[in-house]
């Protein structure tokens, strides 16, 4: 399926713009998408007006695609002196990288230059900023906070491995935005819920993972991230607790959620989660492999997707 994907993306999207979309992942960005759409829905239960999900879809590509930018550019020094040469006609015995579908850190190999890079995310946050400005001025504010966070968790990769507490605050950043989007006064009660979902799916399912399959390259930079600060057991330990405690948030969520979820709902729910979020926790935990690690972050990535997919069938049945 991923082949055929490709196939059709190489021969649609010029060369030169897909080095700027493997600048802002993109391939993976799209996914994370899902997380802000899946936000709005879930908190209203139905499609907000037109308009709304017009300018909403254009700020959440916008904003994506503009944080993931200010991640490689603000990188740049460390990815330039880490750099593993990849591209998307790459192979990997061990499995595929969502993050590696495409070139990785373009921009650390000189195949864009640092000022197309800026050019490019100053665009991109220009877009998202009118975008956040229609919807709900408030989301302008949770967008530069993100954005700014995002910068800071760059910086602190040889600092501190409590980094990943702000990234969770980024990735949680969309999905709030989104409900603000929304919702000019939202319910307290549910936005926390979400947040807290958000935070520990991306802490257990993104973050952690990705940095345990990086071990060996983040140590040669003297890196501080949680893996290499406690070692691959405590990480395992950690990454099956945070993505437990998400799927007992999200099922929360579920039951508080003005959509009218039947047993179906929660029966495809559960072995979702299950399949995405639980077993390959426990396989981590107990191969403790970089592979197991690669498979927990790749397969974790199509959470938000998955529970969109929930949701969406329920407004269409």
């Amino acid at each position: 399926m991923l082949k055929y994907v490709m196939f059709i993306y190489d021969t649609v999207i010029p060369e030169k713009l897909q080095a700027f979309f493997a600048l802002s992942r993109t391939h993976h960005g799209v996914l994370d998408m899902m997380a802000p759409v899946f936000a709005a829905l879930v908190y209203l239960g139905y499609f907000p007006d037109p308009g709304i999900v017009m300018v909403g879809v254009i700020t959440v590509f916008a904003g994506y695609t503009a944080v993931y930018a200010l991640n490689d550019i603000a990188g740049y020094r460390d990815d330039k002196k880490n750099i593993r040469p990849t591209n998307k006609k790459s192979t990997d015995k061990k499995g595929i990288d969502l993050d590696s579908i495409l070139i990785r850190h373009p921009l650390a190999q000189g195949v864009i230059t640092l000022k197309s890079a800026a050019l490019w995310a100053g665009f991109w946050s220009f877009v998202a900023v009118l975008g956040a400005y229609l919807l709900n001025p408030y989301c302008i504010l949770i967008f530069i906070g993100g954005a700014l966070l995002e910068i800071i968790y760059c910086y602190l990769l040889k600092i501190s491995f409590l980094r990943v507490i702000i990234s969770g605050f980024v990735k949680a950043a969309g999905p709030v935005a989104a409900i603000f989007a929304v919702d000019k006064n939202p319910d307290a009660l549910f936005v926390s819920l979400l947040f807290v979902f958000f935070f520990l799916w991306e802490a257990g399912g993104q973050n952690i993972p990705n940095d345990y399959t990086d071990m060996d390259e983040d140590q040669k930079v003297n890196a501080k991230t949680l893996p290499l600060m406690f070692g691959r057991a405590i990480t395992c330990f950690l990454v099956m607790g945070l993505l437990s405690a998400s799927f007992l948030i999200m099922t929360i969520m579920f039951f508080i959620s003005p959509v009218d979820f039947g047993w179906f709902s929660y029966l495809l729910f559960g072995s979702g989660s299950l399949f995405l979020l639980i077993l390959p926790a426990q396989r981590l935990l107990k191969i403790r492999s970089n592979q197991a690690a690669m498979i927990v972050f790749n397969k974790a990535s199509y959470y938000p997707f998955f529970l969109l997919c929930v949701v969406l069938i329920n407004l269409f049945l």
